[in-house]
């Protein structure tokens, strides 16, 4: 049996414009970057061999998808693994099927081409009928979703009771995507090459922030209603991405995805020895934390620019000049930090959680 679930009903009204405090870009920023949904997580990954026998091309903490290289061909396999919990709790169907086009999206921007997906439908308990509409709910995104975007499920598992005391795990149908890099010349990760290059953001900011990371640490909010997923523009972004890097274009990329704009560039800059200088030209100055899918960063040459603005108009994809990077400053509107905080608040803020009780 399924039942919509009643609380539904009371979160749907979130909303940043209703339910936001005063709060600065400086302290939002810096409430936001240093959550354990974006600090580094090299502490759980770091105890297990992420080498493949020494076939990993772009591992660990470079930032979404990784790279395993075939020795025997000259090919490689991009793997990304990606859930938003808090968008499947506001709307199963939709965050699910968001959870496909995120994996592929990190996949893509490696410069590989999604191909399938297997799965792990994490949830609560299913004799309750509120947790078995998620289920449903969740499945019926994920396959509308693969569905659109070409990437068959090839495998999978669930994970179901996970509760604790009656109270049941957000549903979290996490995706794992894998997609095929054709020459290992043609890879990309998120680092910074240089100073002086130009940064690009691709793609259309909507202005929503439903279930965002900035509604839940700013407005203390989990809620919202989500817009439907635009699976053709998801496709023209990977076409766009896969294109460019082949061209040699793209010196580094990265999605946008939690935290929106300013957490993506803070992570780009802290795996780098490069800062940035955005002005982000938004109307309203906090959409650089809104999380509108199908967009990416990537970092050009002054002289690129040009044929990226080509590419993206011929696909119908949104491009605009956010900055340059260079210096020793994180410089994003009116947030102002030092590079050398900056690593360290995003390297050392989940180590001091996950150890605080020692």
């Amino acid at each position: 049996p399924i039942k919509e679930p009643e609380y539904l009903k009371e979160i749907k009204d979130a909303d940043i414009n209703r339910n936001s405090p005063e709060c600065g870009m400086q302290e939002a920023f810096l409430k936001i970057f240093s959550s354990p949904e974006v600090a580094d997580k090299a502490w759980v990954y770091e105890q297990y061999d992420s080498m493949v026998q020494t076939n990993t091309v772009v591992g660990a903490g470079e930032q979404d998808g990784s790279v395993v290289r075939i020795k025997e061909n000259g090919k490689a396999l991009a793997l990304s693994v990606d859930c938003n919990a808090r968008f499947c709790y506001v709307n199963p169907r939709i965050g699910a099927a968001m959870a496909v086009m995120e994996s592929g999206r990190n996949v893509a921007i490696r410069g590989a081409k999604p191909l399938a997906i297997t799965d792990c439908l994490n949830f609560g308990n299913p004799m309750n009928p509120e947790v078995m509409w998620q289920f449903k709910e969740a499945t019926d995104g994920i396959k509308e979703a693969c569905l659109a975007l070409n990437t068959p499920v090839v495998s999978g598992n669930v994970s179901l009771y996970n509760e604790t005391e009656g109270v049941s795990v957000y549903p979290t149908p996490t995706i794992g995507m894998v997609g095929l890099v054709d020459d290992l010349k043609n890879i990309v990760d998120s680092r910074f090459k240089s100073e002086g290059s130009v940064i690009l953001l691709l793609g259309s900011t909507s202005s929503s922030f439903a279930c965002s990371l900035y509604l839940k640490r700013i407005c203390k909010k989990v809620g919202g209603v989500l817009e439907d997923p635009d699976f053709r523009a998801e496709l023209k972004l990977w076409e766009l991405m896969q294109t460019l890097i082949k061209e040699g274009v793209v010196r580094s990329a990265k999605d946008v995805n939690v935290g929106g704009v300013a957490i993506a560039l803070a992570k780009m800059c802290a795996i780098s020895k490069c800062g940035v200088e955005v002005k982000s030209g938004f109307g309203d100055i906090r959409d650089i934390f809104e999380e509108s899918p199908s967009r990416a960063i990537i970092e050009v040459s002054i002289e690129d620019v040009e044929t990226v603005s080509r590419e993206s108009m011929r696909l119908g994809i949104e491009c605009f000049r956010l900055g340059f990077t260079g210096g020793d400053r994180f410089i994003v509107d009116d947030i102002v930090m030092p590079l050398e905080e900056l690593k360290s608040i995003y390297f050392e803020s989940f180590v001091n959680i996950v150890t605080a009780d020692e």
